[in-house]
């Protein structure tokens, strides 16, 4: 669904994807994890040259080292040793890197109707819980014990998503990896929730007996 933006909002980005191969080569010990950025962190060229590239939306392939520097990029047949934003800047709009999308080419109507699915799958989730969470625990702890759980589910791991999202990104590579944090939390769900959850609708809500 995701992939499907790229190509209705911006087909230019998606050709020059298609067309032109970027890869980062350095040193593993080199590429840091960064999740929570404040004046602490430290950001070795590697770092740079990857945290660029996915704010431009661009994925790219991570390769071993090359001796004796520490950082290369390759834009198509062009490459930079060392990191130099200016350089890696123009090596992007010789190889026809779209800055922004065209607006007379995006496909307003398939955008919507993605949109449109995603929102659908947002209210079957919010249709039932209401209902499905009050039903877990009984009536005089109900509020404690729904609030706790939902408030560190929400502001927990859905806070931290957009954080967490974009240094997988920036790790691997593939500016769609991040997904693989909520795929990965939902299927957490699934699996506790067949294991651990019972049937509520034969229970008495006023009892401590759940």
């Amino acid at each position: 669904m995701f992939k499907a933006l790229t190509h209705y909002v911006n087909p230019a980005l998606e050709d020059f994807q298609n067309r032109t191969q970027i890869s980062v080569a350095a040193n593993e010990s080199d590429c840091n994890f960064h999740i929570f950025v404040g004046p602490w962190s430290k950001f070795s060229n590697c770092d740079r040259a990857k945290d660029y590239m996915t704010k431009q939306g661009l994925s790219f392939t991570t390769l071993p080292g090359v001796e004796g520097k520490d950082v290369v990029t390759t834009i198509g047949t062009t490459e930079i040793v060392g990191w130099n934003e200016q350089a890696v800047k123009e090596a992007l709009k010789a190889q026809g890197y779209p800055a922004e999308a065209d607006k007379s080419k995006i496909n307003y109507p398939m955008v919507l109707l993605i949109l449109f699915i995603f929102v659908i799958y947002v209210t079957m989730v919010y249709g039932p819980i209401a209902a499905f969470l009050v039903e877990l625990f009984p009536t005089r702890i109900r509020y404690t014990s729904m609030s706790l759980p939902y408030h560190i589910g929400n502001g927990w791991f859905g806070g931290l998503l957009p954080l967490t999202a974009t240094a997988m990104v920036a790790a691997t590579g593939d500016i769609y990896y991040g997904l693989w944090y909520p795929i990965v939390v939902s299927i957490a769900t699934v699996v506790i929730g067949e294991l651990f959850l019972k049937e509520t609708k034969e229970r008495d809500i006023t009892s401590y007996e759940h």
